[in-house]
């Protein structure tokens, strides 16, 4: 495991990375013990000193270098496997892709990252059945004058981001002391800015200054690349901060998220929630109505908004949701397709939502139409359950459509990634999205006892694992991605197989469930990353518990937050401690990020929350009034408070009930 350490020099103004001789830097390196096993990395301690007469600025590179075939790289939360490399790069959404030879952005055979960017301080490579790789702090400290890496209960100021790097063409991955976004950095999948000059981002060493740190390196077999997990596991365990307090129980953030949904963002005339619900200067709210039957909107707000009613006792709620829901069942299917449209706007049901324009082909989406169908399917549950109701008419509405669905699944098993409007027939497939397909299947099946399309929906499981979740690299969910890496798809596919274990008792199926959920662990902050932009920065907002999006939209949104029944299912069934503790993290971040008072994020009323969280100010976009930059969007967006409120709302309540009942520690 012999280190590759080179350095770029402001100082000097060197264009590239070369040898240490010749700038003044010396770099010392002790070998601690450890057989570079996720249970015990190799430790090593560097010491990287500048023994010149003059003070050195630049960034210093640490790289780990491994026998090369053919390496995909796993930095978590910034690139998975080449980030589709192997894919055409002419979309609209611009991330960055690894292939190796290319130059043409966003493709490039190197990749330079500060440490923000990822969700935990690790950079691994799988190749030829074994992974490598480093972990080490992701950003340093100042203690009393001396620089240091931080890490859990080391005291001392936020100084400096390090950063990550892996190169296919030099088989390497490594870490950076000072760092860079190169080749390019990306703020948004829309807006790419070039590789910065040398500057605030370098790392200072006066005369006779020296920096200590500790690496922790990797090498050890794996029969897939789901082996990078057992390192990340690592990096979680050695890194872990849990989210701060808010003062919110489950059920009061539930109470006050639902309450403000209710309250500001519902359209009696629509029979619907908006989209997104922007404060007036002067008093009022403004809606972008955007309404969708699932995904940003319709069902996948009002499903878990008929659960909170159901728990909060209220009814007015209740009727609200009701409504919405009946309303899609009676109204939203397209005959000639027979699967329910997409979206609606002006007094018309379509496929045109606003994501339109970005789809390859035009036509209904299996991400919306499975998820919508998944989420008359709960609504149906809970109504049942709690209510005593029973809607046939929902359970028919969802047999049809999944029927039709089954019957376009290609030869592989996967449901499609667009289906046409016309004939319902599939159109574009090679996509994770189909997941949502899957998922409803399987509750449909768990709710009616009619195992009809079990056999199919068990292919379609098949198919997505071998091709997507074995391979780490989940694609084509979100229809505003271009079909970049996603932590969307997975949701989808871990809750088929809460549904799908219980229907068949295989413990395949158990496993399978751990290894999904470990993908999404991946895109989910092990660490509270020290946000410097407002309102986040004032607030003490935390990372730690939030998933990142995907690889194109690289900002944190609660769409994981709604997995909380399943992790819950998955770590008593499996015994699984490690998922009984991001649990805990996806409990304590949902809790924490929404107005807990009116304002408190720099807009809206107690209960207001937003879809976009900076953990980076490099992600920033937003704008106070007078042109300063903000960490988040400034409106209450639905679709992300119920996340919250379902993963609140369903089986934890019960659960969480019966924990009070019995008192601490029972």
């Amino acid at each position: 495991m012999d280190l590759i350490i080179t350095a770029r020099s402001a100082t000097r103004g060197d264009a590239e990375y070369g040898p240490l001789e010749g700038q003044g830097l010396s770099a010392a390196a002790g070998t601690g013990p450890g057989d570079g096993s996720p249970e015990r990395p190799r430790l090593t301690r560097l010491c990287i000193a500048n023994e010149g007469a003059s003070a050195w600025s630049g960034v210093i590179r640490i790289e780990l270098p491994f026998q090369k075939a053919s390496p995909r790289f796993f930095l978590p939360g910034f690139i998975y496997g080449r980030n589709r490399g192997e894919a055409p790069l002419r979309t609209v959404h611009e991330f960055p892709r690894v292939r190796e030879g290319s130059a043409d952005r966003p493709a490039s055979p190197w990749w330079m990252a500060r440490g923000d960017r990822l969700t935990h301080p690790i950079a691994l490579a799988y190749d030829a059945g074994r992974v490598v790789g480093l972990c080490a702090s992701p950003y340093l400290v100042n203690d009393g004058g001396s620089k240091r890496q931080w890490a859990p209960g080391v005291a001392g100021e936020f100084l400096q981001f390090c950063g990550y790097t892996c190169d296919i063409a030099r088989g390497t991955v490594g870490y950076t002391l000072g760092y860079e976004n190169a080749p390019w950095s990306f703020i948004q999948a829309t807006r790419v800015l070039d590789r910065a000059p040398l500057g605030e981002n370098c790392l200072e060493l006066a005369p006779g200054e020296a920096v200590e740190l500790d690496l922790e390196l990797f090498d050890y077999r794996a029969r897939s690349e789901l082996g990078v997990n057992a390192a990340i596991e690592r990096a979680y365990r050695r890194f872990h901060q849990a989210p701060r307090p808010s003062g919110r129980s489950p059920r009061r953030a539930v109470a006050d998220l639902a309450g403000a949904l209710s309250r500001d963002a519902w359209l009696p005339e629509d029979l619907s929630y908006s989209g997104q619900v922007f404060e007036l200067p002067g008093g009022g709210y403004r809606y972008n109505k955007i309404i969708s039957t699932s995904w940003t909107n319709g069902l996948s707000v009002a499903t878990p908004m008929l659960m909170a009613a159901l728990r909060l006792g209220d009814g007015k709620m209740r009727e609200q949701a009701l409504a919405c829901i009946g309303n899609i069942v009676a109204n939203s299917t397209n005959p000639s397709s027979g699967l329910p449209y997409d979206a609606y706007s002006d007094g018309e049901w379509s496929v045109s939502g606003w994501w339109f324009d970005g789809l390859p082909v035009p036509g209904h989406s299996s991400y919306v139409v499975g998820q919508a169908l998944f989420y008359v399917l709960k609504a149906y549950d809970f109504e049942r359950r709690l209510a005593g109701a029973e809607h046939v008419d929902w359970l028919e509405f969802a047999r049809r459509a999944l029927e039709r669905l089954d019957r376009t699944r290609s030869a592989d098993g996967e449901y499609p990634y667009i289906l046409s409007e016309r004939t319902g027939s599939g159109l574009e497939y090679d996509s994770f999205s189909g997941a949502w397909c899957l998922a409803a299947t399987a509750y449909y099946c768990s709710l009616s006892g009619d195992h009809s399309l079990l056999g199919g929906a068990l292919s379609a499981e098949g198919r997505y694992y071998d091709a997507y979740v074995r391979r780490m690299e989940c694609y084509g969910t979100p229809l505003d991605t271009d079909k970049a890496v996603d932590s969307e798809g997975i949701i989808a596919y871990i809750k088929a197989l809460r549904f799908l274990h219980g229907l068949t008792g295989d413990p395949t199926m158990l496993l399978r469930m751990g290894e999904a959920f470990r993908y999404e662990f991946s895109f989910k902050f092990c660490y509270n990353a020290p946000v410097r932009v407002p309102p986040l920065r004032d607030i003490g907002w935390s990372s730690c518990g939030g998933s990142v999006t995907s690889t194109a939209n690289p900002h944190i949104h609660p769409m994981a937050s709604n997995l909380v029944d399943e992790l819950a299912y998955y770590a008593r069934h499996a015994g699984d401690a490690y998922a009984g503790d991001r649990l805990a993290d996806t409990l304590g971040w949902g809790c924490q990020t929404y107005n807990t008072r009116d304002g408190e994020y720099g807009y809206g009323k107690e209960g207001w929350m937003s879809e976009r969280f900076c953990y980076s100010e490099g992600f920033v976009t937003e704008r106070y009034p007078d042109g300063s930059p903000a960490s988040t969007w400034f409106c209450l967006m639905p679709w992300a408070s119920s996340c919250v409120i379902e993963g609140l709302a369903g089986d934890y309540w019960e659960d969480e009930a019966s924990r009070v009942a019995r008192g601490p520690g029972k």
